[in-house]
């Protein structure tokens, strides 16, 4: 952990990141590499540590809205027609974790790809707590130009191999709930799962719509992945959400673990619980492959 702070500032040269060109040699050598240091504690090393070998992985730049935003991918080696699976990151932005998870969506046969949705507003990397990440970057990401940003994936998978006919999206905390709200923006979703994303809260000019809201009129199939001793997502609100998606016919489901409580497929935090994190792998999978994308 202290290691990536130090590379941090070996690479900012602790200025502004405000610097275009900066901040995108930063963020090019940072993405994928290490952890924030707002995600205090991390366990000793992560649990699982996929190699890639037969990959094509890395960081690399894809156009959305006039910007070049970071991103790392991972894929078969010299494969086309690929299904392909958006991976949203949790706050922490596109960490070591998040890069892993893209290179076992590859070794399985996807084309993965986890942006840097964050790009314009800040580094998550660059905030000591949770408080200051979310007040100085998280509270000022607008929904629809995360979106748009995800969409431009989309574009960019089509023309590097990807079948964006078999797609899906997952995502992880802040990530859960933008893959509710992606299933509903872009009716090409042929599948989702969304784990531990928050489901009911306050709406603001940039979060206009919760995920309980679009539920009645989801056409994508969601798995939702919870925790029953998850604090900040409670049961209560699990509930809303179950009865939100009743009265529609996306055939979502919601899969609730009762030992669990947030971020349990966390790896690299004391959160992770390993049993319901491999059994929410498997039936992430089985839920795509059920749906066409695989």
């Amino acid at each position: 952990m202290s290691n990536f702070k130090q590379d941090f500032d070996s690479l900012a040269g602790k200025t502004s990141l405000s610097d275009d060109v900066d901040r995108r040699t930063f963020l090019k050598a940072a993405l994928g590499t290490g952890f924030a240091a707002a995600v205090m504690p991390v366990t000793a090393q992560t649990v699982i540590k996929t190699d890639t070998a037969g990959l094509t992985a890395g960081s690399l730049e894809i156009q959305a809205n006039g910007l070049s935003v970071p991103a790392y991918r991972s894929q078969p080696e010299g494969k086309t027609n690929l299904p392909v699976v958006l991976v949203v990151s949790e706050i922490f932005g596109v960490h070591e974790h998040i890069a892993d998870i893209t290179r076992r969506f590859a070794k399985l046969g996807y084309l993965a790809i986890a942006p840097d949705l964050f790009v314009r507003e800040g580094n998550p990397a660059a905030f000591a707590s949770i408080p200051e990440l979310y007040k100085n970057v998280i509270s000022k990401v607008p929904d629809d130009q995360v979106l748009g940003d995800l969409d431009a994936c989309v574009v960019w998978a089509k023309e590097n191999g990807g079948n964006v006919d078999k797609l899906a999206i997952t995502g992880f905390c802040w990530g859960g709930r933008i893959t509710w709200l992606y299933a509903s923006h872009n009716p090409k979703v042929k599948a989702a799962a969304a784990w531990y994303g928050s489901l009911v809260g306050e709406k603001s000019e940039l979060m206009p719509k919760q995920a309980v809201e679009i539920a009645p009129s989801l056409k994508v199939p969601v798995l939702g992945l919870y925790g029953a001793k998850d604090q900040g997502i409670t049961q209560d609100h699990v509930a809303q959400m179950k009865a939100a998606l009743a009265k529609g016919n996306s055939k979502s489901e919601i899969v609730v673990y009762p030992n669990s409580g947030h971020a349990f497929n966390a790896d690299y935090r004391p959160s992770y619980v390993e049993a319901d994190a491999k059994d929410g792998w498997k039936r992430t999978l089985a839920w795509f492959k059920a749906h066409g994308v695989s």
